[in-house]
């Protein structure tokens, strides 16, 4: 394998990591007002079997397991006899942090794809001279 084919790998594998963890982050922003859900997180791991090369994967979806915010509606159909429900334990600060940061990770993963890209477009130009 050459080694830019090796460089598009890698940041393929990140790009393909970011967009994970944007998908992540947008279904728990869609939830933030469901009732008992909880946020998902996702790790993120080093895959480096095959090569010498070590590419970017996403874990197992986790379920985040702090508590559940109290709310009070005793008119809402899942209140209990004092009146209160559970509602998410998501936060959109973080969530809105976690998808600026993915956002940021994916534009830089994509610069490299694109500087790989044109290193490689320059080269076949050099070598057909």
């Amino acid at each position: 394998m050459s080694a830019f084919s090796e460089a598009l790998s890698v940041t393929a594998s990140g790009l393909k990591a970011q967009a994970n963890r944007l998908r992540v982050v947008s279904e728990n922003i869609a939830n933030a007002d469901t009732p008992g859900y909880r946020r998902k997180t996702v790790p993120f791991e080093v895959n480096n079997a095959d090569t010498a090369l070590a590419r970017v994967e996403t874990g197992r979806v986790n379920l985040d397991r702090s508590e559940l915010t109290r709310i009070h509606d005793p008119s809402h159909p899942l209140a209990d006899a004092t009146g209160h429900y559970q509602g998410s334990n998501v936060d959109l600060i973080i969530e809105i942090a976690d998808a600026r940061e993915a956002q940021r990770s994916y534009e830089a993963n994509l610069k490299m794809f694109d500087q790989t890209r044109q290193m490689s477009t320059g080269l076949m130009d050099l070598l057909r001279r």
